[in-house]
């Protein structure tokens, strides 16, 4: 029936699984200097379902500028509270790595990457506050797909205005609050599914550097 069309099976991916990023960040207007992670969200994706099979989410002090902007607050809807006290970004990156170990992530026979609204979270961001504090970034960081290129590629029109764009191309609802980072995540999510539901298969979009 027609359920079912729309429903249509996904096709073999090149992944077992799909790790869904999406960094908020210290900001202003003008913005400031340097920018630090405020909320590190992680949705693992089963490759062949596309169905959330785990959850990592921290929030992150920064240091820099440990009081967040107004305008920060207004954007990301993370007040003052949520970031006081929470691990550095040092320690939030080891908890990363115990969660990535746990769920089986680190070994080398299983296949995963992690996917971006963007290359800004993974090319700009993390390397770029890493490199400040003087902190290695892990090889899983060093390779991603840019969801913008894959729904390019996929719809043959650019999503100007990023999950708003492809969740309306898509017909979908759109989840949550805009630029929360832990909700972008299940936007991305669902524009995957969706994506792959049309036969879409995913593959890495960043160049290696």
């Amino acid at each position: 029936g027609v359920a079912m069309a729309a429903m249509a099976a996904i096709p073999p991916q090149r992944y077992h699984y799909f790790l869904v990023l999406d960094f908020e960040a210290t900001c202003d207007k003008p913005q400031i200097h340097p920018q630090e992670i405020i909320e590190f969200p992680i949705l693992k994706l089963n490759g062949q379902t596309m169905e959330i099979e785990s959850t990592f989410h921290m929030y992150v002090q920064p240091a820099v500028h440990p009081q967040l902007t107004p305008f920060c607050t207004e954007l990301t809807g993370i007040i003052q509270g949520m970031v006081d006290g929470q691990p550095s970004l040092q320690q939030v990156l080891e908890r990363v790595d115990e969660w990535m170990a746990k769920e089986g992530l680190l070994d080398p026979s299983v296949k995963s990457i992690f996917v971006t609204c963007g290359d800004w979270d993974l090319k700009v961001m993390l390397p770029g506050q890493c490199h400040y504090l003087g902190l290695p970034v892990a090889d899983y960081f060093k390779q991603w797909i840019n969801l913008k290129k894959a729904y390019s590629f996929a719809m043959g029109s650019w999503p100007k205005n990023g999950l708003l764009d492809m969740n309306k191309g898509l017909n979908l609802q759109h989840i949550g609050r805009p630029h929360s980072g832990i909700d972008d995540c299940k936007n991305i999510a669902n524009i995957m599914k969706t994506l792959a539901h049309r036969g879409f298969i995913f593959k890495q979009t960043s160049k290696p550097f």
